[in-house]
């Protein structure tokens, strides 16, 4: 019988390395489905979260090698890997990942000392900076690119028979005004009511695999997970009042960076909540912003924001949820900031 380590486990490395082994399924579904892009966008961005962390770390006078070695950069680094489109050019991967580190790490201090999740960051960032390289060069699942193909797509030269918006984005801006006759004709549309879409429901599986591992594991707790997807599931279900033209909670759940940021983004240690009914509340308030931003606001897939504006209320949630102390009275148990 393998023995468990104790929630939490207190070695940087240990948790990191734990967090890239849960990583590998999801890592897997997408080259599968998405093609070689994805492994292009991961060998860009770990190299560059090294290269900032180690510029940023002589900067400040700090030892470099023994930070390197913990993997938080390289954590970083595979998170806006595998944020970004599968076709994304060099440019922009770099981009992402230096702005992660300087601006979402390095800026407050290092690690243990970031207000915000690095990888969102540099996620919106980019979002913000050129939205319609971001929102156009997802890989169609349909027609998954060969290597040349992938290779022209990372040096900036996109073909647009193998790129194009996410699931989440045409079900904002095109199936909603298909006719019956041309939903008919269209083959995401069709599967996606049948609750098959190409190859996302299995990136989310494999997602949800590694993400149990990591609950198992003890490096991560349930609270965040379920309540991000309960939330979520919950939330679209009762204000999907039209089935013909709302998003279906299944393409909510899978289609987008749900389930990912679920086990993977929302559960950052450094930047989320720390009691476990904290960590509800702040799941919670991710996933009511979530599916306001994704039906309401310009982004399709609305995680990043909703991450980093719950970021913020962290400190506020921190000082209504944490325990009580045994043996404090009443009239002194709120006061005092977060320790």
């Amino acid at each position: 019988m393998i023995k468990r380590p104790d929630y939490p486990p207190a070695d940087t490395q240990i948790v990191m390395r734990s967090v890239l082994i849960a990583l590998i399924p999801g890592i897997i579904a997408m080259t599968l489905f998405f093609g070689i892009g994805v492994l292009l966008n991961l060998a860009t961005a770990i190299p560059a979260a090294l290269a900032a962390e180690a510029v940023c770390l002589g900067l400040r006078r700090r030892s470099i090698s023994p930070r390197l070695n913990d993997l938080s950069a390289v954590l970083t680094g595979a998170l806006i890997a595998l944020s970004l489109p599968q076709a994304a050019p060099w440019w922009l991967i770099i981009l992402a990942s230096t702005s992660s580190i300087v601006l979402g790490k390095h800026l407050y201090g290092g690690l243990g000392q970031n207000p915000v999740n690095p990888a969102m960051l540099g996620y919106a960032l980019m979002l913000i900076s050129a939205p319609i390289t971001m929102t156009t060069l997802w890989v169609d699942p349909l027609v998954t690119p060969d290597l040349a193909t992938a290779w022209l797509a990372y040096l900036g030269q996109s073909n647009d028979a193998v790129t194009g918006a996410t699931m989440l984005d045409l079900y904002r801006t095109e199936f909603r005004v298909l006719t019956a006759a041309e939903a008919s004709q269209n083959p995401l549309f069709t599967q996606a009511h049948l609750g098959l879409i190409y190859g996302y429901e299995w990136v989310a599986l494999a997602y949800l695999v590694g993400g149990l591992w990591l609950i198992y594991q003890r490096v991560i707790t349930w609270h965040t997970p379920v309540g991000l997807l309960v939330t979520l599931a919950v939330v679209c279900a009762f204000f999907n009042f039209d089935p013909d033209t709302a998003t279906p909670v299944w393409i909510h759940l899978t289609a987008g960076a749900g389930i990912f940021a679920a086990f993977f983004i929302l559960t950052d240690p450094v930047s989320g909540a720390t009691s476990p009914k904290g960590r509800l509340w702040f799941a919670i308030g991710v996933g009511i912003l979530t599916y306001l931003i994704r039906t309401y606001g310009l982004y399709p897939d609305a995680i990043a924001f909703a991450v980093l504006l719950m970021n913020f209320a962290v400190p506020m949630i921190d000082h209504y949820t944490r325990p009580r102390i045994m043996g404090r009275s009443s009239s002194i148990r709120g006061s005092g900031g977060q320790s």
